[in-house]
């Protein structure tokens, strides 16, 4: 795979992993987390953990290390969406 593609890959992988840093930030900082759909985190969090099977399979690091950051990063929202649900 060429450098110019792979360079595609990480930025995407940064951009998509980074979106999640001010949601979590704002549940942390709030002790809020009411308007974020449980179920839609659920199934959110289970896709992630799938791309990141994906990732592992095909041995693609971007998507693998994308998807461990973000996967961590959805499960802080979802166990402070249960924590803080109000």
């Amino acid at each position: 795979m060429s450098n110019f593609v792979q360079s595609i890959g990480f930025l995407a992988a940064i951009c998509t992993t980074i979106a999640f840093l001010p949601q979590a930030w704002k549940i942390y900082k709030t002790k809020s987390s009411k308007d974020i759909s449980l179920p839609t985190w659920i199934i959110f969090s289970f896709g992630v953990f799938l791309w990141l099977i994906y990732g592992i399979l095909i041995m693609s690091f971007p998507l693998i290390l994308a998807n461990i950051f973000t996967l961590l990063l959805s499960l802080f929202i979802l166990i402070f969406k249960i924590k803080y649900n109000k």
